[in-house]
C-alpha cells in the first residue's frame, strides 16, 4: 500500500469509528501519525470509508441501505408537494452505521412541511434555521429532524427560488443532485442497492 493510500485508509478509520468528524481533519491527523506529507484527496478518503464500512457491516449494511431508501420514500411521498429530493449517503449508497437519511424540500414555510409531517404521523424531534455564506451571500435553510421507521431524518427546508440549483461535493466533487420521487421510485423497482459515486478522482 503506498504512502497517500496509507494515509487516506487511517483517516477514513478515524472518521469511521468517530475519532474525526470532518475529512481536513483526518486527513491532517492521519498524515502526522503516520509521519508522511503525502495528502491524499477527499475522494481517496471516501473509497477508503466506503470499504472499512463494508469489511465491518458487510450484509447488514445492504440491508440497512434498503430499509432507509425505502423509509426516505415513504417519507417523499408524503412531502411530495414541496418536490422532494433525496441526497447525501442515502442517495449516494455509501451510507453505514450512524447514518441518517436526507431529504431536501422547497417550501416558503418551513411551518408548512411542519404541518405536513405531523399529518402523516412522522414525529418532529426538532427543528433548526441555519444560516451559511455562498459566494458572500446568506443562504438560509431549516432543518426538521424526524423519527422514521427506527432512522432519523433531517428535512431540509430551502426557499422554492433555490430549486433546481446543485452544489458541488466537497467531498466527490460532483454536482450533489439527488433523487427526485420519480427516481427514487424507479430506482426502487429496478436497482435499489445502486451507488450514485462518480469514477473521477477529484480533489
Amino acid at each position: 500500500m503506498d504512502t497517500r493510500r496509507r494515509v487516506a485508509r487511517e483517516a477514513a478509520r478515524l472518521l469511521y469509528t468517530g475519532a474525526a468528524e470532518e475529512y481536513k481533519q483526518a486527513k491532517e491527523r492521519a498524515a502526522r501519525s503516520l509521519g508522511v506529507d503525502a495528502m491524499p484527496s477527499n475522494y481517496e478518503v471516501a473509497v477508503e470509508l466506503d470499504l472499512i464500512a463494508e469489511e465491518r457491516e458487510g450484509e447488514e449494511r445492504r440491508r440497512r441501505l434498503l430499509g432507509m431508501r425505502r423509509a426516505a420514500l415513504r417519507l417523499m411521498r408524503a412531502l411530495r408537494e414541496f418536490d422532494p429530493r433525496l441526497v447525501g449517503s442515502v442517495w449516494r449508497g455509501t451510507a453505514r452505521k450512524g447514518s441518517d437519511i436526507d431529504v431536501a424540500v422547497y417550501a416558503s414555510r418551513p411551518e408548512a412541511v411542519v404541518r405536513r409531517l405531523e399529518v402523516f404521523g412522522f414525529p418532529v424531534e426538532g427543528v433548526e434555521e441555519v444560516v451559511v455564506f455562498k459566494q458572500g451571500r446568506p443562504r438560509r435553510s431549516h432543518h426538521i429532524v424526524v423519527g422514521l421507521d427506527g432512522y432519523e431524518a433531517e428535512v431540509v427546508g430551502r426557499p422554492p427560488e433555490e430549486r433546481g440549483e446543485a452544489d458541488r461535493c466537497e467531498v466527490y466533487g460532483d454536482l450533489k443532485r439527488g433523487l427526485s420521487l420519480p427516481e427514487l421510485e424507479k430506482l426502487m423497482k429496478q436497482d435499489p442497492l445502486r451507488k450514485f459515486v462518480p469514477r473521477r478522482r477529484y480533489r
